[in-house]
């Protein structure tokens, strides 16, 4: 009978994903067919799975981790803001509805339902499926209804290890406050605790984790150096898009207010000759970057007005005149265009407003949402590319007769006359490592990286981290049958 835990977190980016992950890939090593499962996520920053659905990138990642192809039961409830006070929802990989914050309370007991389903479907072939909560459950105004933590874990049976912060600073009142303010039936399904992110001599935190379990009456079960390869590792959270110094070829990427599948990311971040720079609001595009990069928006009318409020339509116009190069995807790609139109409000209110005119195109806003894990040709080389297309928009006109990739005998992509610029809708292709090489050749910079062989590898060292500093064998002796309290 397959047998579950759940790893919650003490605040928001502790750590949790990279944990299970690592976890995943450590109980994979050992022989047990293991996996990842959350509840509910919220993230812009989503991958396509082999059913056809969507679910976050983390969920993705710790599905690689355990040697599976991800299934979009892994994540059933999948929240993408597309403004301040609302958000689209995924069920069970497809989209369910855009709700605002209070009416999305409302339909929780249906998605509990949804993610129950999900949970026991994978426990069905499963030896351990490792549940990973979002936020904190400290945040007893949104107990009620919960799906995401405790809610969860009482509903599925399922008991919680909880996983606090040293980093931030103040990691004992994380874990002691944590308890301090749970209901005691909630505070009993926590059977232990872990430090994670500690840096320096682990031994000077014994007194610290002595004073833990004296308050708490919870075991430890270990503390999580810090992992220094964790960049290595792509990341959901908005929170973790930084700059990645590198070598003299310098990409340049707008951070928009509702960036979404920023993962394409990953793969130019790894390479040692490349420096991936973060524009944040405030600060001009760099007028020395050889690429500019738009990445991928949720809401592409609304990050649109973002990026010209920014002056970053002057930067990028003067960018092009100077010989520089742009790549646009999927909302990047859109915004590049001479106009993008929601007639429906898809994504916003309803309307039409001139795009940043470097390509001539035009994108519609379409109801039906575009899903498919995708493999393309690249025109110039005819070598092969692989991704996924995740949008709603359907992008046509002249410049897209200068298409450079190939799907399935359908162009894809669009090119200026000089084709210094760029768009597509294929998330994904820098991970593959010809298609990059060569673009990144064309530019003028050289490619030395492996990326998937670079994540595997990660990911090892990950479980080897874990394994040398948590009690795995505790932490499996605590999981419990699935279905146990259902």
């Amino acid at each position: 009978m397959a047998r579950s835990i759940m790893i919650q977190g003490a605040g928001s980016n502790v750590g949790k994903s990279m944990i299970v992950a690592g976890l995943a890939r450590a109980c994979s090593n050992r022989g047990l067919n293991v996996a990842p499962f959350k509840p509910q996520n919220m993230s812009n920053n989503a991958a396509v799975t082999v059913d056809g659905g969507e679910i976050g990138r983390a969920q993705a990642l710790q599905a690689l981790a355990a040697r599976k192809p991800a299934h979009t039961d892994m994540n059933p409830v999948l929240l993408k803001p597309e403004t301040d006070t609302g958000a689209q929802v995924i069920v069970q990989g497809k989209r369910f509805a855009t709700l605002r914050a209070r009416d999305y309370a409302a339909r929780k007991p249906r998605l509990l339902k949804a993610t129950l389903e999900s949970f026991h479907r994978l426990g069905r072939d499963t030896d351990i499926v490792l549940v990973e909560g979002a936020g904190s459950p400290a945040e007893i105004n949104l107990r009620a209804g919960d799906i995401a933590n405790m809610g969860f874990a009482e509903a599925a049976g399922v008991p919680v290890i909880l996983v606090g912060d040293i980093d931030r600073g103040g990691v004992i009142a994380q874990i002691v406050g944590t308890q301090a303010l749970l209901e005691p039936e909630d505070a009993r399904r926590i059977k232990g605790f872990a430090i994670n992110k500690f840096r320096g001599d682990v031994s000077l935190f014994d007194e610290g984790l002595a004073e833990i379990e004296r308050r708490t009456c919870w075991p430890s079960l270990g503390v999580l150096p810090w992992f220094g390869d964790a960049w290595r590792l792509p990341a959901e959270d908005v929170m973790d898009l930084k700059n990645r110094p590198g070598g003299r070829f310098r990409v340049a990427v707008p951070r928009l207010g509702r960036i979404a599948n920023f993962d394409d990311l990953d793969p130019l971040s790894g390479e040692p000759h490349v420096t991936v720079e973060i524009i944040e609001p405030g600060r001009p595009l760099p007028g020395d970057a050889d690429l500019v990069l738009i990445p991928g928006s949720k809401s592409t009318i609304a990050d649109l007005a973002h990026f010209r409020a920014q002056g970053w339509d002057i930067d990028l116009t003067a960018h092009i005149r100077r010989g520089g190069h742009v790549m646009g995807i999927c909302g990047g790609y859109q915004m590049l265009g001479q106009t993008v139109a929601d007639p429906e409000g898809i994504e916003g209110a309803p309307g039409e407003v001139a795009g940043l005119g470097h390509l001539d195109v035009s994108t519609v806003m379409l109801p039906e949402k575009h899903l498919s894990l995708t493999r393309a040709t690249y025109r110039p080389t005819g070598g092969a590319v692989e991704g996924y297309e995740i949008h709603l928009g359907e992008t046509t006109g002249p410049d897209c007769t200068r298409a450079w990739l190939d799907i399935g005998g359908r162009a894809e992509g669009a090119a200026s006359a000089n084709g210094r610029v760029r768009g597509c809708y294929l998330h994904g292709l820098f991970a593959s490592d010809g298609f990059r090489a060569r673009y990144l050749e064309e530019l003028g910079a050289p490619s030395d990286l492996f990326f998937t062989d670079s994540v595997d590898q990660a990911l090892d060292a990950l479980a080897h981290h874990i394994e040398a500093h948590v009690d795995v064998d505790l932490l499996l002796k605590l999981a419990e049958p699935v279905g146990a309290d259902a």
